[in-house]
């Protein structure tokens, strides 16, 4: 109290300046009415632009719980897409039964850990074996193709990503349905490598490269990106195609792992004819 009171004495002249003035500009507004519709317009003015400051600091806190929301939703509504499915055709006495069965499942995860400046680049997702992810499982974003799980612990799991020169993924150009193999040659993380395309095929710039449907990883038509350049025409029977990638791999967040319900069956199978 005796601190406030000597506070009070030693700065009476300002305190008594401020009161005053306080109660001239509350008279003036008071009984003036230009003056007080002046005050309340910027007093509103300012009032808005705090709150529109304070709902854009709300708005950022809420981004990362939305881009999961988001993600989340990608991947339900991705596993009930038609080529999700596959279709089992029964025909008996010209009579067809069509049932379709679902091939793939999506499960939404993050990136946790992500590299772009080595020749073998992998990525680290916030999901494990206990979350039902195995190696060797896809891993797309809303882009495009990712990678390819590698291992796995419990909680967490490593991805091969298309940034790693030992990841072939079979591709194919979408307007031709010419298959290759897609590898990344260890330089510029926006592009990949498409070779083992037959000579004679025409290929323009832009045209579409998607995944191929031709192992148990990959759903067909996936996106992995567009024709950038020719880098070789045929020289040796085949072309070789530079690609610019759909995925920005600097600003991954957000992807998706890719359960094959059928997998097992059809290795099976593979696994048979190649013993036989």
């Amino acid at each position: 109290m005796r601190n406030l009171i000597l506070f009070i004495l030693r700065n009476h002249y300002v305190i008594l300046f401020v009161l005053i003035e306080s109660l001239s500009l509350f008279l003036v507004m008071q009984y003036n009415g230009y003056q007080r519709s002046c005050f309340i317009n910027s007093s509103s003015a300012v009032a808005g632009g705090v709150n529109t400051v304070f709902s854009a600091v709300d708005h950022y806190l809420y981004l990362n719980q939305k881009n999961q929301e988001l993600n989340e939703e990608l991947a339900r509504l991705r596993s009930q897409m038609p080529s999700a499915f596959k279709c089992d055709t029964a025909e008996v006495q010209c009579v067809k039964d069509e049932v379709y069965t679902q091939q793939y499942e999506y499960i939404p995860c993050m990136v946790i850990g992500n590299s772009v400046e080595t020749s073998n680049n992998f990525l680290t997702l916030n999901v494990g074996s206990k979350h039902g992810i195995e190696p060797g499982m896809a891993v797309v974003s809303a882009s495009g193709v990712v990678g390819v799980v590698k291992d796995v612990s419990p909680n967490f799991a490593s991805v091969i990503g298309v940034l790693n020169q030992d990841l072939n993924i079979s591709a194919m150009l979408e307007n031709n349905g010419y298959f290759g193999t897609l590898t990344w040659d260890g330089r510029d993380y926006h592009y990949a490598i498409l070779k083992d395309l037959p000579a004679h095929i025409r290929v323009f710039k832009n045209d579409a490269v998607i995944t191929s449907g031709y192992s148990t990883i990959f759903p067909k038509g996936e996106p992995i990106g567009r024709v950038d350049t020719i880098l070789d025409s045929g020289t040796n029977g085949f072309i070789t195609l530079r690609v610019r990638l759909a995925v920005d791999f600097k600003k991954l967040t957000n992807v998706q792992v890719v359960r094959n319900l059928l997998k097992k069956e059809q290795l099976e199978l593979q696994n048979r004819a190649e013993n036989e």
